[in-house]
């Protein structure tokens, strides 16, 4: 992966605390390279040939490009991923005074590995609402700096701490912040339009602010927060952006993933049927769209991990920096089918990237991801993939780097596939 866009995907990755932070840095690159912006609640009529985005509640985006040639006949070339990850947010009324320390109380967002976000610096991001005039106004905050830590209890308190802990999500996870009061406008230093009035409302989240970086003695490891799934994200739009020969191709990025997509923002919500509903208004060329069209969603990967292997199916090893990993569950917990993985095989021995199979040991459950939803919902082809990584959930993951170089490569070229390929023509 070269160095200038390795920089650019650690940058982001900092950039990026909360989706809404996520969305915006997106839109910022896709506008940049020329996508105009739509907004659901105008007229769209018969849009021309070129580059669009749609945003949704500031935290899920769609960004297509248009061809001029009908759907009908292309079908679309469509890839996804989730905006958000596992992680602590803040609750309507988070200021708690225990003992002369001042804290905030967190509820959990999905599903986090939360050993790892104790003893450890964090900060504050996300969206607030505040009241001016009778007129609701709302800002994106990250105050990038650490306000807080949740410090473990001594091992002399906890004599069992390294063998039989146990969190009590509850009782265990408060934040301190320090031992002089405050009120919530003055520890997020509001901007200074918001003055003296009353703030409404808040989706704030909390996270680490140690940044992402290179690791390892060859220097071919990532290490951070978010690398599930900021790193599909980023790769995903960077692959658009950067195809010299459009087709007709889609971008969904959604959020809620990580706690069912359950919602207006979420795919299992009706986002993506919206907008390809305004862009070919004919049900029967919808449908014929639809059947011509393939769905890759991208979200990592388990990799091995070299210190529990019995975790892990003996027969189908996934290793860092060895390829983009195929995802398999024949209880449709991923989307893949062996005509999907034909195509995607061939799409990387094109494109000179490795492969892996992923499948979950038959003893274990199984996670999931958009990919399943999107089928169900569309009734296009899907197929899930994913660059392999270690510590998935945790507040810091590990992934490898050639693996994000690959995902880039494939999908460039995915994106770039001509109506007239026959890769492209054997998908359906």
């Amino acid at each position: 992966m070269a160095e200038t866009s390795l920089d650019q995907l650690l940058s982001f990755l900092g950039k990026s605390p909360t989706p809404f932070h996520v969305v915006r840095e997106l839109v910022s690159l896709l506008t940049d390279a020329g996508f105009s912006q739509l907004k659901e609640t105008d007229t769209w009529g018969e849009l021309d040939p070129g580059r669009y985005l749609v945003c949704r509640d500031q935290c899920s985006l769609v960004a297509f490009t248009l061809t001029g040639r009908s759907p009908a006949q292309t079908g679309f070339r469509v890839a996804g991923a989730h905006t958000d990850s596992p992680c602590l947010k803040l609750k309507p009324g988070p200021l708690l005074q225990v003992n002369n320390c001042q804290l905030l109380a967190v509820e959990i967002y999905g599903g986090p590995l939360l050993n790892p976000w104790f003893d450890r610096d964090l900060s504050l991001a996300g969206r607030v609402s505040w009241l001016r005039d009778e007129t609701p106004c709302h800002a994106l905050i990250d105050l990038k700096k650490p306000i807080g830590i949740i410090p473990s209890l001594a091992i002399h308190l906890d004599r069992q701490a390294n063998t039989k802990h146990s969190i009590n999500t509850q009782n265990d996870l408060a934040v301190l912040t320090g031992t002089e009061p405050y009120d919530l406008k003055e520890l997020l230093g509001l901007p200074s339009e918001v003055g003296s009035d009353p703030l409404l409302s808040h989706d704030l989240f909390l996270y680490p602010v140690e940044p992402a970086r290179i690791t390892g003695i060859d220097r071919n490891l990532i290490s951070g927060a978010r690398l599930d799934n900021l790193i599909s994200c980023y790769c995903l739009i960077d692959a658009l952006l950067d195809v010299p020969d459009e087709e007709n191709s889609i971008v969904l990025l959604s959020t809620h993933e990580e706690v069912g997509s359950q919602s207006a923002q979420g795919a299992r919500g009706p986002f993506l049927n919206h907008i390809l509903a305004r862009l070919i208004p004919d049900p029967e060329k919808r449908c014929q769209a639809m059947a011509r069209s393939l769905m890759i969603s991208a979200d990592n990967a388990h990799a091995t991990h070299p210190n529990a292997l019995d975790k892990h199916d003996p027969d189908h090893a996934v290793q860092l920096n060895k390829g983009i990993a195929l995802k398999w569950n024949a209880s449709q917990r991923y989307a893949t089918d062996s005509h999907g993985a034909a195509f995607f095989k061939g799409l990387c021995r094109r494109a000179s990237v490795k492969t892996q199979d992923f499948v979950m040991r038959n003893d274990m459950a199984c996670g999931s991801t958009i990919g399943p939803i999107t089928a169900a919902l569309t009734g296009m082809r899907t197929l899930d993939i994913g660059i392999p990584s270690l510590a998935m959930h945790s507040a810091r993951e590990v992934c490898g780097v050639s693996d994000v170089a690959d995902l880039q490569a494939v999908m460039k070229l995915y994106f770039s596939l001509s109506d007239n390929d026959p890769l492209w023509q054997g998908h359906s």
